[in-house]
């Protein structure tokens, strides 16, 4: 593990290496490694651990009782899952993280953290907890702009609300989205095959070109034709 490398994340901001290392000791972190569509926590279970995401990446997921996919989040390297019922204990996950593609996860005994014996890293500690609270509030907003997004009656609507966020996030008209087809559709709540034929039609009104998860916004198009 790259304990230069921990220190960029938002987790571990502010820290020395020397902090950074003496948390990971205390806490006696482990890296652990999945392929991709493993499960790494599974709705229902119950945990004590935050997940970092080292390198890949997660998705965080809900499957209704007929097997319907509803994806929330995406997490990649830096970020983290699980923060919520870590933080109260008892509390079982209401959703699925699964391993979107191979990847690297360091986990972090979340009690030990918040609740410590004497250990003389306290200015350490307290620099992790104030980032995991921080980044607990940012994924409250993440959850709350989703909202935004399928509150739209209408696909196009939707995906402009989507599209929007990650040209305002990426400060670019062209966007890079961490979601194949299928994932989009499910993050945003929509048939795959609608969403397709939705994109299509906005294409050739000039309203967006896409390749892959790449798409380019054209923001000089008149209102009138931002939604059906």
């Amino acid at each position: 593990m790259d304990i230069a490398s921990l220190c960029r994340t938002p987790l571990f901001q502010n820290c020395t290496q020397e902090e950074a290392q003496a948390v990971i000791d205390y806490l006696g972190a482990a890296v652990r490694r999945y392929k991709k569509g493993a499960i790494i926590y599974a709705s229902g279970a119950d945990v004590d651990h935050i997940g970092l995401v080292l390198a890949g990446m997660a998705q965080i997921e809900r499957t209704d009782a007929w097997g319907d996919r509803v994806i929330l989040h995406a997490v990649e390297p830096g970020g983290v899952f699980a923060v919520a019922c870590a933080c109260i204990p008892g509390q079982p996950l209401l959703v699925s993280v699964t391993a979107y593609s191979d990847c690297e996860v360091l986990f972090l005994d979340v009690p030990k953290l918040l609740y410590p014996a004497a250990t003389g890293i306290d200015a350490a500690r307290n620099k992790v907890v104030a980032n995991l609270l921080t980044i607990s509030a940012r994924m409250r907003l993440q959850l709350v702009r989703r909202s935004f997004h399928t509150a739209s009656k209408t696909i196009r609507g939707r995906v402009m609300s989507y599209l929007s966020e990650q040209a305002e996030l990426q400060h670019s008209s062209q966007v890079t989205i961490p979601f194949d087809r299928q994932q989009m559709a499910d993050y945003l709540e929509l048939d795959r095959s609608a969403l397709s034929k939705e994109l299509g039609r906005m294409r050739r009104d000039g309203l967006l070109e896409f390749r892959k998860n790449v798409f380019t916004l054209n923001r000089e198009q008149p209102t009138s034709a931002a939604d059906r």
